[in-house]
């Protein structure tokens, strides 16, 4: 498979389980709207799934041939939001909502990368 078929596929797969997760997040009761849960969500799960891959593939031959085109750049690229996360991001912020902007932007990053190196520590799951 070339590395633009790879991306190509990967994204259309990420880009679809990101619509779902954030269609079944945004239908649970308790989550409160006019706060981007499923973004951040998506962004967290994502950066798991990330350091999962890194971890677990990156010293492989297939990894490096066709594996990250289609699982980091494809498919991870497709469902991770962060273009989202700063549209979302400035809207709150646009309508003086200064706190939670702050708030997101701290969790998002702090939870993305914590996530990440929790992903990294999970080898071969």
């Amino acid at each position: 498979m070339s590395g633009v078929a790879a991306v190509a596929l990967g994204g259309a797969l990420g880009a679809v389980a990101r619509h779902l997760m954030s269609a079944a997040i945004s239908g649970v009761p308790w989550v409160s709207v006019g706060f981007p849960w499923a973004t951040l969500a998506i962004n967290v799960a994502g950066s798991f799934g990330i350091g999962l891959a890194w971890g677990s593939w990156s010293h492989l031959a297939w990894f490096e041939e066709w594996g990250r085109a289609f699982l980091v750049v494809g498919v991870l690229g497709g469902f991770t939001t962060f273009s989202a996360f700063s549209l979302e991001g400035l809207m709150l912020i646009d309508s003086g909502r200064w706190s939670a902007a702050v708030a997101y932007a701290i969790v998002s990053v702090t939870g993305c990368l914590f996530a990440a190196w929790l992903g990294q520590r999970f080898p071969g799951v």
